[in-house]
């Protein structure tokens, strides 16, 4: 059947229903006349006549000579429009290394304590040298928060645990990029502070600073006036979470450490183990102890603190007793009871649920697997979600395909569910497995996908054709809500900016920031895609350490999967023929899909992204963009070869396996 086909892939008219095209062969049927085919043009929309009438002959040319002429394209291209077209980029894979590389530097812009020589953000100076003294210890050091200047601890110990998850998993695509140095260096600015602030094994110093006196004032950091007073749980004084969510983090840290600096990687083991036994032992959560912290950073609870804390450390030593411990509080606990679409600072249980996942499907569970398989289905609940199979209860996406969560920083969520999801992708494949959903049974694969959309997405794949990644892209957000790069740097600017002065000079100015915050992943978006950018925005154009942490593993993985290609089908793009219509030059692409596997291939289906010509060889489905083999081809044998062509204007369309048997 000869078909045209919108961007949404919806079969819009039939042109020409006896005839099918695969490499140019008919299907079995009669080739009809040029009066019958004309008439047929006709009957479909009487709009197209004329055009009709005038290309004549042309109709058949197009036919028999598999569109080598324009008349019948323009026909179709001038009552099938082309939907608004999005960035070039769109096009192309992204620069995942680049943009690797400038997450780096949103981290080192915010370091607080002293700075190394080695510094790459020359427009940062020291500050904070001081946090701590008001309380007789030691606090210099770790990370801002985000826009502010308060140094959280839980957030901050979620982000870490992010950077140090990422570089486990991806350690060689990392070392490939020659960023190891630049990912330990990130991981130790903040594990270095967490045990300092660690003084005793029953004290943990959690918070410097209080929101409510920082954020009155829009100051560099270099500049503070605002009260830097400490904050610290003890037993008496309880933060199960936090101290949790910090215990996590070295363990995690520790594994990454281990292969380059062993001695170290033993302290933050050791270090991690006070801290779960304190938070095990004096249950609380930690912004009833903090009370300043509460609006900002409101814990939702700490038992999936003690199942994160207790399953990083079970990775990190091996210890039975760990593992143990997740088994006999998984009821309890919820680690088997809740079946969550969020993944974050507030909620690690898909996190949990993952990682356990990993331990059963390597065959490591022992007399454990019967619960471990009960952390697989939330697991796979929480996967089924965000590839939307998941019987209606699934994540919502914005109409752009970006995971929308809530409000504020909904980047946070986006990037943290996509790396959870390319690491899980990790896990399956490795373990030969398929993901059982509501909807069905699905290929690994979808979760890479989705995984890579939202990264996509981030860099300028989205319905405003700008990236959220400060810093890459053509097109990126300058007035975004940071006081530091917001107001002329130290070096240019060496007399002190007040409270006041920073708000009236600074805060409100029309203009971009005087510093660019390289690799911070603001806000973003809301629900329906539209985003605002101005700098009294801070629901969506802040950044924060929550949000970028997660970007680590998730482009390390997209630029090392760029390389090297995991599915059993390749593509063979080629253009066939080119013509003229006025000033608009068109293609016809012709795309041979070849099964590179040993096995034969059934049931695929094929996303094709940035078409908005007509397209022959293949059938479009239900799904938008979606198409699969035409009813005749059931199988595609191993070393076996079909071919669909396409004509448009403009670039090529994006290819790519959706799902296969």
């Amino acid at each position: 059947m000869l078909t045209t086909t919108t961007n949404s892939g919806n079969t819009d008219k039939i042109l020409f229903t006896e005839y099918s095209v695969v490499e140019g062969q008919k299907s079995g049927a009669l080739p009809l006349s040029q009066a019958t085919r004309q008439e047929r043009i006709r009957s479909v929309d009487p709009a197209v006549q004329a055009e009709a009438d005038k290309c004549g002959a042309g109709i058949i040319g197009v036919l028999n000579e598999f569109l080598e002429y324009s008349c019948a394209f323009r026909i179709v291209q001038q009552h099938f429009p082309d939907p608004p077209s999005q960035a070039a980029a769109d096009a192309a894979e992204y620069n995942y290394a680049e943009a690797l590389d400038k997450t780096f530097l949103f981290f080192e812009a915010q370091r607080s304590g002293k700075l190394p020589e080695n510094q790459r953000v020359k427009w940062r100076g020291d500050s904070g040298l001081k946090d701590g003294s008001l309380q007789g210890v030691d606090l210099v050091g770790g990370y801002y928060d985000a826009g502010d200047h308060v140094k959280f601890g839980l957030p901050a110990a979620f982000t870490v645990t992010m950077l140090a998850w990422g570089t486990i998993e991806y350690r060689k695509e990392i070392t490939e990029l020659n960023q190891m140095g630049h990912a330990l260096w990130a991981i130790r600015w903040g594990t270095d502070y967490f045990m300092k602030a660690h003084t005793q094994p029953n004290v943990l110093w959690a918070q410097v600073g209080d929101g409510d006196s920082d954020h009155y004032c829009w100051e560099r950091a270099e500049d503070m006036t605002t009260p830097r007073e400490a904050f610290k749980l003890d037993q008496y004084h309880p933060g199960s979470d936090l101290a949790g969510e910090t215990a996590a983090a070295l363990a995690a840290s520790a594994i990454a450490f281990k292969p380059y600096n062993s001695s170290y990687s033993e302290l933050l083991l050791l270090h991690a183990k006070q801290l779960f036994s304190f938070a095990d032992r004096f249950r609380g959560l930690y912004d009833d102890s903090i009370k300043c912290a509460k609006q900002f950073y409101t814990s939702s609870g700490y038992s999936d603190d003690l199942l994160w804390a207790a399953t990083w450390l079970y990775r990190a030593t091996n210890e039975e007793c760990y593992l143990k411990y997740v088994v006999d509080n998984a009821e309890y606990m919820g680690g088997t009871g809740w079946a969550v679409k969020e993944f974050s600072w507030d909620n690690k249980y898909a996190g949990v649920q993952i990682l356990l996942s990993k331990v059963l499907m390597e065959g490591r569970g022992g007399a454990y697997t019967a619960t471990l398989k009960q952390y697989k289905a939330k697991a796979d609940y929480f996967a089924c979600a965000c590839v939307q199979k998941n019987a209606g209860y699934n994540v919502h996406l914005t109409p752009g395909g970006l995971m929308y969560v809530r409000e504020w920083n909904n980047m946070q969520y986006a990037s943290a569910a996509a790396f959870l999801l390319s690491v899980y992708y990790d896990y399956l494949s490795a373990a030969n497995a398929k993901l059982n959903c509501p909807d069905g049974q699905i290929q690994p694969q979808q979760l890479f996908d989705f995984a890579k959309s939202q990264a996509d997405y981030i860099l300028g794949k989205n319905p405003n054709s700008m990236s959220y990644l400060v810093g890459y892209g053509p097109k990126y957000p300058v007035h975004v809500h940071h006081r530091g790069s917001s107001i002329a740097s130290v070096y240019n600017l060496d007399s002190p900016v007040g409270c006041v002065q920073g708000f009236e000079t600074w805060y409100r100015r029309n203009e971009g920031n005087p510093n660019v915050l390289h690799g911070a992943l603001v806000g973003g978006p809301d629900q329906n895609d539209k985003f605002t950018e101005d700098r009294s925005n801070y629901e969506q154009t802040e950044p924060t350490l929550t949000a970028c942490a997660p970007l680590v593993g998730l482009f390390s993985k997209l630029q090392g999967s760029s390389k090297t290609s995991e599915n059993p089908v390749e593509f063979l793009h080629s253009i066939a023929s080119t013509w003229n219509v006025g000033e608009t030059t068109y293609y016809k692409h012709k795309v041979i899909i070849k099964n590179t596997s040993q096995k034969p291939i059934t049931d695929l289906k094929l996303t094709i992204e940035n078409l908005s010509g007509s397209l022959w060889g293949l059938s479009p489905t239900s799904e938008n963009r979606t198409y699969q083999l035409p009813p005749w081809l059931k199988v595609l044998k191993p070393g076996s070869q079909c071919t669909f062509v396409y004509v448009q204007g403009g670039p090529q369309a994006k290819v790519s396996v959706l799902s296969y048997n």
